[in-house]
Protein backbone atom coordinates (compact mmCIF):
# COMPACT_ATOMS: atom_id res chain seq x y z
CA UNK A 1 0.00 0.00 0.00
CA UNK A 2 1.42 3.57 -0.83
CA UNK A 3 1.98 5.73 1.99
CA UNK A 4 2.19 9.48 1.40
CA UNK A 5 2.91 10.22 4.56
CA UNK A 6 6.54 10.45 4.84
CA UNK A 7 6.27 12.75 1.41
CA UNK A 8 3.34 14.27 3.33
CA UNK A 9 5.03 15.94 6.08
CA UNK A 10 8.40 16.50 4.72
CA UNK A 11 6.32 19.01 2.06
CA UNK A 12 5.17 20.54 5.55
CA UNK A 13 8.22 21.19 6.67
CA UNK A 14 9.44 22.66 3.58
CA UNK A 15 6.54 24.76 3.24
CA UNK A 16 6.76 26.45 6.29
CA UNK A 17 10.25 27.49 5.57
CA UNK A 18 9.94 28.23 2.14
CA UNK A 19 6.45 30.92 3.61
CA UNK A 20 9.25 32.61 5.72
CA UNK A 21 11.53 33.21 2.82
CA UNK A 22 12.33 36.59 1.23
CA UNK A 23 12.00 37.18 -2.61
CA UNK A 24 15.40 37.40 -2.73
CA UNK A 25 16.03 33.47 -1.91
CA UNK A 26 13.40 32.78 -4.04
CA UNK A 27 14.25 34.58 -7.21
CA UNK A 28 17.90 33.09 -6.56
CA UNK A 29 16.37 29.35 -6.34
CA UNK A 30 14.83 30.51 -9.49
CA UNK A 31 17.57 31.47 -11.33
CA UNK A 32 20.05 28.45 -10.19
CA UNK A 33 17.08 26.04 -11.09
CA UNK A 34 17.65 27.98 -15.00
CA UNK A 35 20.67 27.99 -15.18
CA UNK A 36 20.84 24.40 -13.65
CA UNK A 37 18.16 23.09 -16.72
CA UNK A 38 19.79 24.97 -19.59
CA UNK A 39 23.53 23.43 -18.40
CA UNK A 40 21.94 19.72 -18.11
CA UNK A 41 19.72 20.03 -21.04
CA UNK A 42 21.52 16.91 -22.58
CA UNK A 43 20.86 15.01 -20.02
CA UNK A 44 17.14 16.10 -19.96
CA UNK A 45 17.01 15.54 -23.61
CA UNK A 46 18.74 11.71 -23.06
CA UNK A 47 15.89 10.97 -20.86
CA UNK A 48 13.31 12.57 -22.75
CA UNK A 49 14.11 10.42 -25.56
CA UNK A 50 13.58 7.22 -23.74
CA UNK A 51 9.76 8.40 -22.75
CA UNK A 52 9.28 9.73 -26.20
CA UNK A 53 10.27 6.02 -27.61
CA UNK A 54 8.42 4.26 -25.34
CA UNK A 55 5.13 6.31 -25.90
CA UNK A 56 5.94 5.64 -30.10
CA UNK A 57 6.37 2.05 -29.51
CA UNK A 58 2.85 1.95 -27.55
CA UNK A 59 1.14 3.79 -30.06
CA UNK A 60 0.28 7.49 -28.99
CA UNK A 61 -0.87 9.83 -31.48
CA UNK A 62 1.60 12.46 -32.76
CA UNK A 63 -0.08 15.67 -30.88
CA UNK A 64 0.15 14.04 -27.58
CA UNK A 65 3.68 12.49 -28.40
CA UNK A 66 4.59 16.13 -29.11
CA UNK A 67 3.16 17.21 -25.73
CA UNK A 68 5.71 15.21 -24.03
CA UNK A 69 8.77 15.98 -26.53
CA UNK A 70 11.59 18.02 -25.39
CA UNK A 71 14.41 19.35 -27.54
CA UNK A 72 17.00 22.44 -26.31
CA UNK A 73 14.78 25.30 -27.73
CA UNK A 74 11.90 24.50 -25.51
CA UNK A 75 14.25 23.16 -22.62
CA UNK A 76 15.66 26.84 -23.32
CA UNK A 77 12.19 28.34 -23.26
CA UNK A 78 11.41 26.28 -19.90
CA UNK A 79 14.09 28.07 -18.64
CA UNK A 80 13.28 31.68 -19.90
CA UNK A 81 10.00 31.35 -18.36
CA UNK A 82 11.62 30.43 -15.02
CA UNK A 83 13.48 33.63 -14.94
CA UNK A 84 10.35 35.53 -16.02
CA UNK A 85 8.47 34.16 -13.20
CA UNK A 86 11.65 35.41 -10.70
CA UNK A 87 11.14 38.88 -12.19
CA UNK A 88 7.51 38.92 -11.59
CA UNK A 89 6.41 40.87 -8.16
CA UNK A 90 6.32 38.25 -5.05
CA UNK A 91 2.63 37.84 -3.88
CA UNK A 92 3.66 37.23 -0.32
CA UNK A 93 3.08 39.67 2.05
CA UNK A 94 1.01 41.85 -0.19
CA UNK A 95 -1.53 43.63 1.36
CA UNK A 96 -5.31 43.96 -0.21
CA UNK A 97 -6.85 45.99 1.81
CA UNK A 98 -6.48 47.56 5.12
CA UNK A 99 -8.68 49.74 7.24
CA UNK A 100 -9.08 51.13 10.86
CA UNK A 101 -12.57 50.50 12.29
CA UNK A 102 -14.32 53.01 14.51
CA UNK A 103 -13.11 50.99 17.76
CA UNK A 104 -9.61 51.61 16.37
CA UNK A 105 -8.91 48.54 15.65
CA UNK A 106 -6.42 48.10 12.42
CA UNK A 107 -7.40 45.34 10.16
CA UNK A 108 -5.02 44.13 6.83
CA UNK A 109 -6.13 41.53 4.56
CA UNK A 110 -2.45 40.24 3.63
CA UNK A 111 -1.43 37.74 0.95
CA UNK A 112 0.02 34.63 2.15
CA UNK A 113 1.10 30.90 0.59
CA UNK A 114 -1.38 28.58 0.48
CA UNK A 115 1.17 25.58 2.14
CA UNK A 116 1.37 22.51 0.01
CA UNK A 117 -0.20 22.18 -3.20
CA UNK A 118 0.17 18.74 -5.47
CA UNK A 119 -0.11 18.56 -8.71
CA UNK A 120 -1.43 15.55 -10.58
CA UNK A 121 -0.49 15.76 -14.59
CA UNK A 122 -0.28 14.37 -17.80
CA UNK A 123 2.33 13.91 -20.35
CA UNK A 124 4.01 16.90 -20.35
CA UNK A 125 7.39 17.14 -18.39
CA UNK A 126 7.71 20.87 -18.31
CA UNK A 127 4.84 21.44 -16.48
CA UNK A 128 7.38 19.67 -13.92
CA UNK A 129 9.47 22.69 -13.97
CA UNK A 130 6.73 25.47 -14.58
CA UNK A 131 4.75 24.23 -11.72
CA UNK A 132 7.47 23.65 -9.38
CA UNK A 133 8.93 27.67 -10.21
CA UNK A 134 5.53 29.09 -9.80
CA UNK A 135 4.85 27.04 -6.67
CA UNK A 136 8.20 28.07 -4.98
CA UNK A 137 8.02 32.10 -6.03
CA UNK A 138 4.27 31.60 -4.33
CA UNK A 139 6.07 30.39 -0.98
CA UNK A 140 4.26 26.79 -1.50
CA UNK A 141 5.86 23.70 -1.55
CA UNK A 142 4.92 20.91 -4.16
CA UNK A 143 4.63 17.87 -4.55
CA UNK A 144 4.18 16.38 -8.20
CA UNK A 145 2.60 13.32 -9.13
CA UNK A 146 3.45 12.99 -13.15
CA UNK A 147 2.29 10.19 -15.78
CA UNK A 148 4.05 7.37 -16.24
CA UNK A 149 4.79 8.24 -19.85
CA UNK A 150 7.07 11.11 -18.48
CA UNK A 151 8.69 9.48 -15.86
CA UNK A 152 12.62 9.78 -17.10
CA UNK A 153 12.01 13.12 -17.81
CA UNK A 154 10.57 14.56 -14.78
CA UNK A 155 12.76 12.29 -12.69
CA UNK A 156 16.04 14.07 -14.40
CA UNK A 157 14.34 17.38 -14.46
CA UNK A 158 13.22 17.34 -10.26
CA UNK A 159 16.55 15.86 -9.40
CA UNK A 160 18.27 19.32 -10.82
CA UNK A 161 15.61 21.15 -9.45
CA UNK A 162 15.93 19.88 -5.99
CA UNK A 163 19.77 20.43 -6.39
CA UNK A 164 19.37 23.93 -7.39
CA UNK A 165 17.02 24.80 -4.17
CA UNK A 166 19.34 23.60 -1.53
CA UNK A 167 22.56 25.42 -3.42
CA UNK A 168 20.10 28.61 -2.94
CA UNK A 169 20.04 27.95 0.56
CA UNK A 170 16.02 26.30 0.53
CA UNK A 171 15.10 23.22 1.33
CA UNK A 172 15.34 20.61 -1.63
CA UNK A 173 11.90 19.50 -0.40
CA UNK A 174 10.44 22.43 -1.37
CA UNK A 175 9.80 20.33 -4.84
CA UNK A 176 9.29 16.74 -4.91
CA UNK A 177 7.96 13.77 -7.19
CA UNK A 178 6.32 10.71 -6.54
CA UNK A 179 8.06 8.04 -8.69
CA UNK A 180 5.21 6.05 -7.94
CA UNK A 181 2.96 6.52 -11.00
CA UNK A 182 0.33 4.08 -9.85
CA UNK A 183 -3.54 5.08 -9.58
CA UNK A 184 -2.79 3.99 -5.74
CA UNK A 185 -0.55 6.67 -5.09
CA UNK A 186 -2.31 9.33 -6.83
CA UNK A 187 -5.30 8.19 -4.88
CA UNK A 188 -3.23 8.47 -1.76
CA UNK A 189 -2.50 11.92 -2.60
CA UNK A 190 -6.28 12.59 -2.94
CA UNK A 191 -7.09 11.38 0.16
CA UNK A 192 -4.01 13.48 2.08
CA UNK A 193 -6.28 15.51 4.10
CA UNK A 194 -3.22 17.51 6.38
CA UNK A 195 -1.18 17.37 4.10
CA UNK A 196 -1.92 18.72 1.06
CA UNK A 197 -3.23 21.84 1.06
CA UNK A 198 -5.21 22.22 -2.32
CA UNK A 199 -4.85 20.05 -5.26
CA UNK A 200 -4.64 20.43 -8.85
CA UNK A 201 -5.17 17.90 -11.47
CA UNK A 202 -4.08 18.78 -15.04
CA UNK A 203 -4.94 16.75 -17.46
CA UNK A 204 -7.69 14.93 -19.26
CA UNK A 205 -11.44 14.64 -18.24
CA UNK A 206 -11.16 11.63 -16.95
CA UNK A 207 -7.94 12.75 -14.54
CA UNK A 208 -10.06 15.73 -13.63
CA UNK A 209 -13.11 13.80 -12.54
CA UNK A 210 -11.46 11.29 -10.40
CA UNK A 211 -9.95 13.86 -8.58
CA UNK A 212 -13.16 16.07 -8.10
CA UNK A 213 -15.14 12.90 -7.23
CA UNK A 214 -12.43 11.74 -4.75
CA UNK A 215 -10.57 13.76 -3.48
CA UNK A 216 -10.84 14.78 0.25
CA UNK A 217 -8.67 17.73 -0.13
CA UNK A 218 -9.89 21.09 -1.83
CA UNK A 219 -9.70 20.63 -5.84
CA UNK A 220 -9.30 23.43 -8.30
CA UNK A 221 -10.37 21.91 -11.83
CA UNK A 222 -8.44 22.65 -14.68
CA UNK A 223 -7.32 22.08 -18.14
CA UNK A 224 -10.17 20.23 -20.28
CA UNK A 225 -10.91 22.63 -23.37
CA UNK A 226 -13.61 21.96 -25.59
CA UNK A 227 -13.01 25.58 -27.06
CA UNK A 228 -15.35 26.93 -29.90
CA UNK A 229 -14.89 29.75 -32.41
CA UNK A 230 -17.94 31.19 -34.01
CA UNK A 231 -17.68 32.61 -37.51
CA UNK A 232 -20.62 35.37 -37.46
CA UNK A 233 -22.10 36.83 -40.82
CA UNK A 234 -20.26 40.38 -40.82
CA UNK A 235 -17.04 38.59 -40.21
CA UNK A 236 -13.81 38.82 -42.21
CA UNK A 237 -13.17 35.43 -43.98
CA UNK A 238 -9.25 35.71 -44.15
CA UNK A 239 -9.21 36.71 -40.36
CA UNK A 240 -11.38 33.59 -39.85
CA UNK A 241 -9.28 31.09 -41.66
CA UNK A 242 -6.11 32.70 -40.10
CA UNK A 243 -7.49 32.26 -36.65
CA UNK A 244 -9.19 29.28 -36.55
CA UNK A 245 -6.12 27.75 -38.57
CA UNK A 246 -3.52 28.80 -35.44
CA UNK A 247 -6.16 27.64 -32.89
CA UNK A 248 -6.59 23.97 -34.50
CA UNK A 249 -3.10 23.87 -35.72
CA UNK A 250 -0.21 25.29 -34.09
CA UNK A 251 -0.67 22.86 -31.30
CA UNK A 252 -3.97 20.61 -31.48
CA UNK A 253 -2.77 18.82 -28.01
CA UNK A 254 -2.98 21.67 -26.03
CA UNK A 255 -5.95 22.56 -23.81
CA UNK A 256 -6.86 25.96 -25.23
CA UNK A 257 -7.02 24.28 -29.05
CA UNK A 258 -10.19 24.65 -31.08
CA UNK A 259 -12.42 22.10 -31.12
CA UNK A 260 -15.56 23.22 -33.03
CA UNK A 261 -16.48 25.73 -35.53
CA UNK A 262 -19.51 27.39 -35.71
CA UNK A 263 -20.17 28.97 -39.08
CA UNK A 264 -23.04 31.48 -39.94
CA UNK A 265 -25.33 30.03 -42.26
CA UNK A 266 -25.36 33.05 -44.30
CA UNK A 267 -21.00 33.06 -45.12
CA UNK A 268 -20.91 29.04 -44.67
CA UNK A 269 -20.62 28.56 -48.58
CA UNK A 270 -17.89 30.92 -48.76
CA UNK A 271 -15.55 30.36 -46.38
CA UNK A 272 -15.78 26.67 -45.76
CA UNK A 273 -14.08 25.45 -48.73
CA UNK A 274 -11.94 28.33 -47.93
CA UNK A 275 -11.21 26.48 -44.38
CA UNK A 276 -11.02 22.89 -45.80
CA UNK A 277 -8.08 24.13 -48.33
CA UNK A 278 -5.89 25.67 -45.50
CA UNK A 279 -6.99 22.66 -43.23
CA UNK A 280 -5.90 20.15 -45.86
CA UNK A 281 -2.24 21.58 -45.53
CA UNK A 282 -2.30 19.92 -41.85
CA UNK A 283 -4.72 16.84 -42.54
CA UNK A 284 -7.13 17.74 -40.30
CA UNK A 285 -10.14 15.81 -40.44
CA UNK A 286 -13.28 17.34 -40.60
CA UNK A 287 -16.93 16.14 -38.87
CA UNK A 288 -19.85 18.31 -39.69
CA UNK A 289 -23.16 18.60 -39.90
CA UNK A 290 -25.22 17.97 -42.77
CA UNK A 291 -25.43 21.11 -44.53
CA UNK A 292 -21.19 20.81 -44.09
CA UNK A 293 -21.54 17.86 -45.23
CA UNK A 294 -23.33 19.36 -48.45
CA UNK A 295 -20.92 21.94 -49.12
CA UNK A 296 -17.64 20.34 -48.90
CA UNK A 297 -19.20 16.71 -50.05
CA UNK A 298 -18.01 13.13 -48.66
CA UNK A 299 -14.70 14.75 -47.28
CA UNK A 300 -16.85 15.53 -44.43
CA UNK A 301 -17.35 12.89 -41.66
CA UNK A 302 -20.76 13.18 -40.76
CA UNK A 303 -20.51 14.58 -36.73
CA UNK A 304 -22.44 12.75 -33.91
CA UNK A 305 -23.40 13.90 -30.52
CA UNK A 306 -20.60 13.03 -29.10
CA UNK A 307 -18.37 14.72 -31.41
CA UNK A 308 -19.53 17.85 -29.99
CA UNK A 309 -18.63 17.23 -26.84
CA UNK A 310 -15.33 15.93 -27.40
CA UNK A 311 -11.80 17.58 -26.87
CA UNK A 312 -10.15 15.90 -29.00
CA UNK A 313 -6.83 17.07 -28.93
CA UNK A 314 -5.50 15.76 -32.28
CA UNK A 315 -6.05 17.06 -35.95
CA UNK A 316 -9.56 16.71 -36.01
CA UNK A 317 -12.06 19.63 -35.86
CA UNK A 318 -16.22 19.47 -35.72
CA UNK A 319 -17.94 21.96 -38.11
CA UNK A 320 -21.87 22.92 -37.84
CA UNK A 321 -23.26 25.52 -39.87
CA UNK A 322 -25.94 27.87 -37.73
CA UNK A 323 -29.07 29.86 -38.43
CA UNK A 324 -27.47 32.88 -36.21
CA UNK A 325 -25.83 34.09 -33.11
CA UNK A 326 -28.30 32.96 -31.13
CA UNK A 327 -27.65 29.46 -32.65
CA UNK A 328 -24.30 29.71 -31.54
CA UNK A 329 -24.65 30.84 -28.05
CA UNK A 330 -27.10 27.88 -27.54
CA UNK A 331 -24.90 24.98 -28.42
CA UNK A 332 -21.81 26.69 -26.69
CA UNK A 333 -23.49 26.47 -23.64
CA UNK A 334 -24.45 23.04 -24.23
CA UNK A 335 -21.35 21.61 -24.93
CA UNK A 336 -18.68 24.02 -23.17
CA UNK A 337 -16.10 23.06 -20.76
CA UNK A 338 -15.65 26.80 -19.96
CA UNK A 339 -12.50 27.24 -20.86
CA UNK A 340 -11.96 29.36 -24.34
CA UNK A 341 -14.63 30.40 -26.53
CA UNK A 342 -13.99 32.90 -29.38
CA UNK A 343 -16.39 34.90 -31.83
CA UNK A 344 -14.85 36.12 -34.99
CA UNK A 345 -17.16 39.70 -36.25
CA UNK A 346 -17.10 43.11 -37.53
CA UNK A 347 -20.15 43.88 -35.53
CA UNK A 348 -19.69 45.71 -32.51
CA UNK A 349 -23.45 44.34 -31.17
CA UNK A 350 -22.60 41.04 -31.97
CA UNK A 351 -19.32 40.85 -30.18
CA UNK A 352 -20.98 42.41 -27.04
CA UNK A 353 -23.68 39.93 -27.23
CA UNK A 354 -21.65 36.67 -27.42
CA UNK A 355 -19.04 38.54 -24.29
CA UNK A 356 -22.47 38.77 -22.54
CA UNK A 357 -24.06 35.46 -22.81
CA UNK A 358 -21.11 32.79 -22.74
CA UNK A 359 -20.15 32.05 -19.37
CA UNK A 360 -16.13 31.26 -19.74
CA UNK A 361 -12.86 31.62 -17.95
CA UNK A 362 -11.55 33.78 -21.75
CA UNK A 363 -13.95 34.87 -24.33
CA UNK A 364 -12.27 36.02 -27.11
CA UNK A 365 -13.42 38.84 -29.52
CA UNK A 366 -11.16 38.58 -33.23
CA UNK A 367 -8.44 36.42 -31.48
CA UNK A 368 -7.40 32.83 -31.08
CA UNK A 369 -7.95 30.82 -28.25
CA UNK A 370 -4.43 29.57 -28.23
CA UNK A 371 -4.00 32.66 -26.30
CA UNK A 372 -5.67 31.74 -22.60
CA UNK A 373 -1.51 30.94 -21.48
CA UNK A 374 -0.05 32.27 -18.87
CA UNK A 375 2.42 33.70 -20.53
CA UNK A 376 0.67 35.29 -23.12
CA UNK A 377 -1.30 36.99 -20.66
CA UNK A 378 1.57 38.23 -18.43
CA UNK A 379 1.53 35.82 -15.81
CA UNK A 380 4.81 34.77 -16.78
CA UNK A 381 3.79 31.42 -16.54
CA UNK A 382 0.67 28.98 -15.24
CA UNK A 383 -0.16 26.07 -13.12
CA UNK A 384 -2.99 25.56 -15.22
CA UNK A 385 -6.03 27.28 -16.55
CA UNK A 386 -8.86 27.27 -14.26
CA UNK A 387 -12.18 25.97 -15.37
CA UNK A 388 -14.16 26.38 -11.72
CA UNK A 389 -15.87 29.49 -10.50
CA UNK A 390 -14.42 29.44 -6.52
CA UNK A 391 -10.83 31.12 -5.63
CA UNK A 392 -9.15 30.96 -9.30
CA UNK A 393 -10.80 31.09 -12.82
CA UNK A 394 -8.65 30.91 -16.14
CA UNK A 395 -5.04 30.77 -16.02
CA UNK A 396 -3.41 30.68 -12.82
CA UNK A 397 -0.57 32.76 -11.64
CA UNK A 398 1.29 33.55 -8.75
CA UNK A 399 -1.44 35.85 -6.82
CA UNK A 400 -3.85 32.61 -7.36
CA UNK A 401 -1.64 30.61 -5.58
CA UNK A 402 -2.09 32.39 -2.87
CA UNK A 403 -4.81 32.85 -0.05
CA UNK A 404 -5.65 35.48 2.67
CA UNK A 405 -5.42 36.04 6.16
CA UNK A 406 -6.50 38.74 8.37
CA UNK A 407 -4.13 40.69 11.00
CA UNK A 408 -5.67 42.80 13.11
CA UNK A 409 -3.58 45.03 15.32
CA UNK A 410 -5.22 46.81 18.34
CA UNK A 411 -4.27 48.68 21.91
CA UNK A 412 -6.64 46.98 24.58
CA UNK A 413 -9.89 46.58 22.47
CA UNK A 414 -12.33 43.79 23.72
CA UNK A 415 -15.99 42.89 21.98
Amino acid sequence: MFDFTPTGLNAKKAASELALAGSERKNLALKYIAEGLVSRKRDIIEKNRADVKAAEAKGVKSSLVDRLYLNEKRIEGVADGILKVAALPDPVGLVDSGETRPNGLKIEKVRVPLGVIGIIYESRPNVTADAAALCLKSGNAAVLRGGSDALNSNMIITEIMREQIEKAGLPGDSVQLLADTSREAANAMMKAHGLIDVLIPRGGAGLIKACVENASVPVIETGVGNCHIYVDESASIPMAIDIIDNAKTSRPGVCNACETVLVHREVAEDILPKLKKRLDEHKVEIRGCEITKMILGDCVVPATEDDWATEYLDYILAVRVVDNIYDAIEHIRKYSTGHSEAIITDSVAAAEEFKSKIDAAAVYVNASTRFTDGYEMGLGAEIGISTAKLHARGPMGLKELTTVKYLITGNGQIR
